[in-house]
């Protein structure tokens, strides 16, 4: 999550909402998806499943529209802290037994929890990516490392 925020906090304000095509996503998008999910995975990892919406296309059009109705850096903070807060009150409800158990999606696959633990962190390191790319795009070739 810091490493996230971190390089999120180096977009500027005028490149929040930037896309490189009308349908790419910009960087307050993304990051607006990478905050979301530490409190689905926090969700996962509490209920011992991952999601199986039955009608995804409807699900994922929730999902989209939570993400579009972040609008500022501020809100993303927040909803990323409160969400890897979750994610670690959840791991700490975790038995020996529930670390080596897989999660069933009710969608005929499974995931194992020790893969789920490290989701949250690996998805936000994928998305952190995401906003380095973008970075370049608007011809920032900065280092950032703190």
């Amino acid at each position: 999550m810091e490493y996230f925020l971190r390089n999120f906090s180096h977009v500027p304000d005028d490149k929040l909402t930037w896309t490189a095509t009308p349908t790419s996503k910009s960087a307050l998008r993304i990051a607006a998806h990478t905050a979301l999910y530490a409190g689905r995975f926090a969700q996962m990892i509490r209920d011992r499943r991952t999601p199986a919406p039955e009608n995804l296309a409807e699900w994922l059009a929730e999902r989209d529209a939570e993400e579009i109705a972040i609008v500022s850096r501020d809100e993303v903070e927040k909803v990323f802290r409160k969400g890897t807060a979750e994610v670690l009150a959840a791991l700490d409800t975790l038995s020996p037994e529930e670390v080596e158990m897989s999660l069933d999606s009710g969608q005929g696959w499974s995931m194992p929890m020790k893969q789920m633990m490290g989701l949250p962190g690996f998805h936000a390191t994928l998305h952190a990516g995401q906003i380095d790319y973008l970075q370049t795009c608007w011809d920032d070739q900065q280092v950032y490392v703190g």
